[in-house]
Formats: C-alpha cells, structure tokens, sequence
C-alpha cells in the first residue's frame, strides 16, 4: 500500500526537501502541498491522506494569532485518524513534550537529515512515535513526570505580565496600551522574555505560554 502524505511548510525550498525525501522513498506519495495553515485545513478536507508532514509554525492569514498547537489540536478533533509529523528547528523541551501529548507521532528537527522523515512517516502511519536525535534529547532534559519549573520563576514580573497577555491574543500595541505603557517598552519586554525563555518566534512564544498554561 502506498502511504500518502499531505506536506506543509511556508517555505518553498522546505517543500521541496520534503518532496524529494519522501519521492525517494518506496510506497509513499505526496499528494497535496500546503504554504499555510488554511491552504493546509482546506487540502485535508478534500484529500485523502494518510500522514501530514507540517512545520510548528505554519501562518494562517485568517487567524494570525493561531499558533501550531491550535492547528495541530484542530486536525486531531477533525481527521482524528491522521498521523501527524512535525519538521521544525525548535528544541524547547516544554514545546516538545507539548506536541507529543497533542498527539504528534513523528517530531523531526529541519537540521537533521531528510532522510530520516520517511522513516518518520512510515512510524506514525503506523501509529508508532518516531523521534529525532535532537527531539529525543531535549525530550530527556526532563523527566515525563517532572512538572514544568514556573514560567515566572525566570522572567520578571513585567515580562511575565507581557508573555500572558500576548499568549491570550493582544498586540503588543495593544498591550502597551493595557498597561499604560511605551510600545517600545513591550517590545523589548516580549524580546527579553523570549531570550530568557530560548524561543524565536511568537508561534514558539505562543506554545510555551501554553505549555505552562498561559494562554486561553
């Protein structure tokens, strides 16, 4: 049988990559290309497919504030037979665990070999898990059962306050404006917080205000 993979990621050259891996590998097809997460939703909902191979932090112009965990726990409720891998450069320990516990079979880190993304979608089409090296070490930082060190204990009261609001859908003009503050003020309190926190993005941001409960 030939597994058929439904591929997503903002980045061309990313899809491209993806494409010739899984074209190299036996008994797998792609069968649809996504550049968003609303071209993504759209395809599912008109191909069949067995696995998604997808980036964390996939855009969706009609829901900006979305990050990948909503879209992730969106195609769960709605293809809850899917198989889902994620190619992303994050190695955050609380995102990771976050995907896994949404219900992400494969994590694979962009910087490692393609190759090993076939065996990934081969795993989860199967319903086994399939973690890459540097998953698989982040994941071991912390133990399965340990709780997640408060996200307060290592920002400040202020970039805290900042970090919440921001995880519950505020601009950072909106913020600014909240709190009575400079925009410039925010900014650079959202930026050393994601510094201090070890993440590069707001989808990256978002997810691990809601790892720790933040968010809405």
């Amino acid at each position: 049988m030939t597994l058929r993979v439904v591929a997503a990621d903002d980045h061309p050259f990313v899809l491209l990559g993806i494409r010739a891996a899984l074209d190299a590998a036996r008994r797998v097809s792609v069968v649809g290309e996504a550049t968003c997460a609303s071209d993504l939703l759209d395809i599912l909902g008109s191909t069949a497919c067995d696995v998604v191979v997808t980036d964390f932090s996939m855009p969706n112009p009609y829901r900006p504030g979305d990050d990948g965990l909503r879209l992730i726990e969106q195609m769960r409720r709605d293809w809850p037979e899917l198989s889902i891998v994620v190619l992303t450069t994050l190695a955050t320990p609380s995102i990771l665990r976050s995907l896994v516990e949404a219900g992400v079979l494969g994590v694979i880190n962009k910087m490692e070999s393609m190759r090993e993304l076939a065996a990934a979608v081969r795993a989860a089409s199967k319903g086994r898990r399939y973690l890459g090296k540097v998953a698989h070490e982040s994941l071991l930082i912390r133990s399965p059962n340990q709780p997640l060190a408060p996200l307060a204990a290592s920002l400040t009261p202020r970039q805290y306050e900042v970090v919440r609001l921001f995880s519950q859908g505020l601009s950072v003009t909106e913020i600014a404006r909240r709190l009575s503050r400079d925009i410039r003020t925010i900014s650079r309190q959202k930026r050393d917080a994601m510094r201090k926190i070890g993440v590069q993005t707001d989808s990256a941001l978002f997810a691990y205000a809601r790892a720790h409960g933040l968010a809405a």
